[in-house]
């Protein structure tokens, strides 16, 4: 059973949330502000995080910096009255997995929730640990190394150099990535994959101006040459 913590500072909303995820089986926790919900991050173990942006204290934007930079990689769904396209890139920079904007619909968020449920519970994962680079990837416990060093990957990271790693030498567009790895329909933008891309190149590329493992087709996409 997947433990979602809410963290959303309108009662009723909280409410809403909270009642329709129980009813539908899953396990929820609650928490008003950024502060508090920091507070249960570092004393209990979630599987999901429901994030309001605009919470008092500390933002969700800075809640969510927050935990990747201590290493806590639990899948982030932010939620907000916001839709620009460039609060849903840094959002997803700051690794959430996951994006929906206020007003939305109760079957909408649950699609979501079960999507990321699904990709916990079942990931479809064929070769453990593969060498890209300058990484080595460790799929079955999601981790990374460099020359020894632990590297940091997000969830989303990870599934993106892996989808990349299933169609390796092959041509994947933008579009494919986001159909395969973000999975819905309310999808972000071309730009959100071209900026995970550049943080990839960040981590496996000797030359990340110069890359030779994942390269740019122009006008179709990218592929990876391991």
């Amino acid at each position: 059973m997947l433990n979602i913590l809410v963290v959303e500072d309108e009662p009723a909303m909280q409410m809403g949330l909270r009642d329709n995820l129980q009813f539908e089986g899953f396990e929820v926790a609650t928490a008003d502000d950024g502060e508090a919900a920091l507070e249960k991050l570092h004393h209990e173990n979630f599987d999901l995080i429901l994030l309001d942006v605009m919470i008092p204290k500390v933002s969700g934007f800075d809640v969510c910096k927050t935990i990747r930079k201590e290493g806590i990689e639990t899948p982030v769904i932010f939620l907000t009255a916001k839709g620009e396209e460039i609060d849903k890139v840094l959002g997803l920079e700051l690794g959430a997995d996951d994006y929906i904007t206020k007003p939305f619909s109760v079957r909408e968020l649950i699609a979501r929730v079960k999507a990321v449920s699904r990709r916990i519970k079942t990931q479809e994962i064929t070769e453990e640990k593969i060498t890209i680079g300058n990484l080595n990837l460790d799929f079955t416990h999601y981790t990374a190394k460099s020359e020894d060093k632990d590297v940091k990957m997000s969830h989303k990271e990870m599934e993106v150099i892996h989808y990349l790693w299933q169609h390796k030498n092959e041509i994947v567009s933008r579009h494919d990535l986001l159909e395969k790895v973000w999975k819905y329909e309310a999808q972000p933008t071309t730009r959100t994959v071209d900026n995970f891309i550049l943080k990839l190149r960040q981590k496996i590329e000797t030359n990340p101006n110069e890359p030779r493992h994942i390269l740019t087709v122009h006008g179709a996409g990218y592929k990876l040459i391991p």
